[in-house]
């Protein structure tokens, strides 16, 4: 199974299981992140930026997969994408290097599905 379907199925159901509980205090949290990356001043594709910067300084991988999926799915190039790497790694220092490692081996599994249509 790829890193990719892995990690979105694996969301989606933790999602969903989370989302059925009766616990409005975690529905408000979900939607307040949810309508915080619509368009606004900023264009959601730059609000996603910024969120893949923070997660890598806060080096949250699951974060930083999510981050990296939905600006691939924005269109984002990988020229971008190395952009913010480098803005995290001077923000964050050395210690976001692994986390750069692996964001760019999920970045190339992302533009590899994207060649094969999947």
């Amino acid at each position: 199974m790829s890193q990719i379907k892995e990690f979105n199925d694996y969301r989606e159901k933790m999602n969903e299981r989370i989302l059925a509980q009766d616990n409005k205090v975690l529905k408000r949290f979900f939607s307040l992140d949810n309508q915080t990356y619509q368009d606004g001043a900023l264009d959601v594709k730059t609000k996603e930026l910024l969120g893949l910067v923070a997660s890598m300084v806060l080096r949250c991988d699951d974060c930083i997969k999510y981050h990296l999926g939905t600006a691939h799915e924005l269109g984002t190039t990988s020229e971008e994408v190395y952009e913010v790497f480098s803005i995290a790694n001077l923000v964050g220092g050395s210690i976001c290097i692994p986390h750069t490692r692996r964001a760019v081996e999920y970045w190339d599994e992302l533009e590899e599905a994207k060649t094969k249509g999947e």
